[in-house]
């Protein structure tokens, strides 16, 4: 039924959004502009340029420099003391589905992704890692699915997906690829995937994968 799975990171594979968003609050706080949940909720699954856009359009005030001095360095401190993966990564990425080439996708930088599978023990488990620093246009593009999927010699119509933002899952379904969505800190009505789930081993028994 298909002939490769591609994951995204945050969020998905791994227990990153919350300590984001306690990061986000904090650095948004030290710079004088305090923000709520909702709006660090609309930069979930956003690459850093299309967030900083987006906050200096709602607060044009704001020192983006410092504000992201201090989000990345609570946030990379975080990261340093160790890393959850998301329920069901560990079945997923270990040999209970069938063995396919797998590639892993985020809007994450090249440095910053492979810091973070280090931290969290899944170097290794992909044939492919695209980053931010491998396109052009990032997420909601359809660009990143489309470039794992020709790194791996598929079609995008024969992938599977699994994102949990919003962001992501328009970005697969807009390369052509089969989107699982396993929703994190933010709710979603599924707009943009074919299987929607609570958590990743559901999403894969509703897409077939096992």
């Amino acid at each position: 039924m298909y002939d490769a799975i591609l994951f995204d990171l945050d969020g998905t594979l791994i227990d990153t959004e919350s300590l984001a968003l306690t990061s986000g609050m904090a650095a948004f706080a030290a710079v004088g502009y305090p923000v709520d949940l909702a709006f660090l909720h609309e930069l979930v699954g956003r690459d850093q340029p299309t967030a900083g856009r987006i906050i200096t359009q709602r607060l044009p005030g704001v020192d983006l420099r410092d504000l992201n001095r201090l989000w990345q360095s609570g946030f990379k401190a975080g990261v340093d003391r160790g890393l959850t993966l998301k329920p069901g990564a560990s079945e997923l990425l270990s040999g209970h589905v069938p063995h396919l080439p797998r590639a892993l996708v985020t809007s994450s930088g090249r440095s910053e992704a492979h810091h973070k599978l280090g931290i969290a023990g899944l170097t290794g488990h992909f044939a492919e890692v695209i980053t931010l620093d491998d396109v052009q246009q990032a997420k909601p593009a359809p660009e990143p699915y489309l470039l794992a999927a020709l790194r791996l010699g598929v079609a995008p119509g024969r992938c599977l997906v699994f994102e949990d933002s919003e962001t992501g899952a328009e970005a697969a379904h807009r390369a052509g690829c089969i989107v699982v969505q396993v929703p994190d800190m933010v709710p979603s009505t599924g707009r943009w995937a074919h299987h929607l789930a609570a958590d990743l081993m559901t999403g894969a028994r509703l897409a077939g994968l096992i």
